[in-house]
């Protein structure tokens, strides 16, 4: 079996298990690693996927792949992770993720647009709250990495609010 044949099957096989999961198969790849075959299954959701989600995602996976004999019964290491934030943004769910995030986004008329995902329906997405793209004059984006993004004060903000100093001072008084 080919690899992208069985990447394929792969796909098929698992598609099913994960969306009983609640999550969205974004890709499944194998490769070698010694004696042994890394199959990495990348899952996401909205909302974001934590290590409990990628916790019970494993198992079931596992499970799966246990049952079947898709990779042939050689060893395997199962390594179940969400996207990274160097993966391209191709499917509307990807842009609907990105919402608040910096992206450069790549045109089919081969310019590009920077800005801020304001919003993202099934039609296109909204850069700064003024662009409009349709996702036909999309190729694909990527999220830019900030340092020093645009809503860290909020924190301070927060605190400001919640007399954080003030509190503290009363439990002193109380002790």
């Amino acid at each position: 079996m080919g690899i992208d044949a069985r990447r394929g099957r792969l796909v098929e096989l698992l598609g099913p298990v994960v969306a009983a999961e609640g999550f969205d198969l974004e890709d499944v790849t194998v490769t070698p690693a010694g004696r042994r075959r890394l199959v990495r299954v990348v899952v996401d959701k909205d909302g974001g996927v934590s290590l409990d989600d990628v916790a019970d995602v494993s198992q079931s996976v596992s499970k799966r792949l246990d049952e079947v004999d898709v990779l042939g019964g050689s060893p395997y290491v199962l390594e179940v992770t969400s996207p990274g934030v160097d993966r391209p943004l191709t499917e509307p769910r990807h842009w609907r993720r990105a919402r608040g995030r910096l992206v450069k986004a790549e045109l089919s008329d081969g310019t590009s647009a920077e800005g801020r995902v304001t919003e993202a329906d099934e039609t296109g997405v909204e850069l700064d709250g003024a662009r409009r793209i349709a996702y036909g004059e999309l190729v694909r984006g990527r999220v830019q990495v900030e340092f020093n993004r645009r809503d860290a004060g909020l924190d301070d903000e927060l605190d400001e609010d919640l007399d954080v100093d003030e509190d503290i001072d009363d439990a002193d008084d109380e002790g």
